[in-house]
């Protein structure tokens, strides 16, 4: 997606170890114009899929997942990384987090995620795919199907994508932009997936 390129081009900033410094307009401020026009993209590569909710994780998923899924109109779920007092029973499964470096377990009350129904992924970046593949988890204990995974960014340098068709095979992935490299502090796009 050339604007979010664009903007990545423009605005981001390269950290010490892989990590890309999106947080003035993705995932800490951010740009509800442009977080629209990724989920509108969404939905259009999803189109073809009956999607009957949106998964993702808290919290920078959370924004692109409720544009989506007001654009879809379906109900989005976000897995939580703390358990409220009010939730009785829940699917539970642990993620390690790149950027933190630390492991996460997070939840989702078993209210909200069923059996069979057909779960599209969102969430702000794909790198090692831990996120993505804890999710499908929580999927596959409701017994839910995950009809594919969408991403603002993904650091194809990583390996997330193969990580996540190691995990759910044959699931579409579907990345707005796509780093090739950070390497010398230098964006590098990926020419095509």
């Amino acid at each position: 997606m050339k604007d979010l390129e664009d903007r990545i081009l423009r605005d981001g900033k390269c950290l010490p170890g892989g990590i890309l410094k999106v947080d003035n307009f993705i995932n800490h401020q951010m740009d509800s114009a442009l977080m629209f026009q990724c989920s509108a993209e969404f939905m259009r590569l999803f189109a073809d899929k009956k999607i009957d909710k949106i998964l993702t994780v808290e919290a920078s998923g959370i924004a692109p997942a409720v544009f989506a899924g007001y654009l879809m109109r379906v109900p989005v779920v976000f897995a939580k990384k703390a358990v409220p007092k009010t939730m009785d029973s829940a699917y539970v499964t642990t993620v390690h987090s790149f950027t933190k470096q630390r492991d996460y377990t997070v939840f989702v009350s078993k209210e909200y995620l069923h059996e069979g129904e057909r779960i599209l992924v969102i969430d702000d970046f794909l790198a090692c795919g831990n996120a993505s593949v804890g999710l499908a988890d929580l999927c596959r204990q409701a017994g839910a199907a995950v009809q594919g995974f969408g991403f603002i960014v993904e650091k194809a340098f990583q390996g997330g994508r193969a990580e996540i068709e190691k995990a759910v095979p044959g699931c579409r992935v579907e990345s707005l932009a796509v780093i090739e490299s950070l390497d010398n502090g230098t964006i590098e796009f990926a020419k095509e997936m």
